[in-house]
């Protein structure tokens, strides 16, 4: 079964609430079996603008785990805190299979 990706590239507005929405989708991310494969740190700009200073790159066991994290109740509380403190665009990927 192919693994699911969330690719986000994220600006943080304001700092200092963002951290609500770390500690409030955590919960989301461990029932969901993710694992953080990038998030943050230094990265390069080689094709096209991107505009965003936060690179975030998840895996899930499913593509269907990945949509069951994002469509989450747990997840979706985490959202509100960051949707009015910073600017992402998320894309959910399907991985090649094994």
């Amino acid at each position: 079964m192919p693994k699911g990706y969330w690719i986000a590239h994220v600006e943080v507005d304001d700092p200092a609430p963002y951290p609500l929405y770390v500690e409030g989708a955590k919960a989301a991310f461990e029932r969901h079996g993710a694992r953080f494969l990038a998030r943050g740190g230094a990265h390069t700009e080689i094709e096209g603008p991107m505009g965003r200073s936060r690179h975030v790159v998840i895996e899930f066991p499913s593509y269907q785990a990945a949509v069951d994290c994002w469509n989450s109740p747990e997840y979706q509380a985490a959202r509100a805190h960051r949707l009015p403190v910073s600017t992402a665009t998320i894309v959910l990927v399907e991985g090649l299979g094994d």
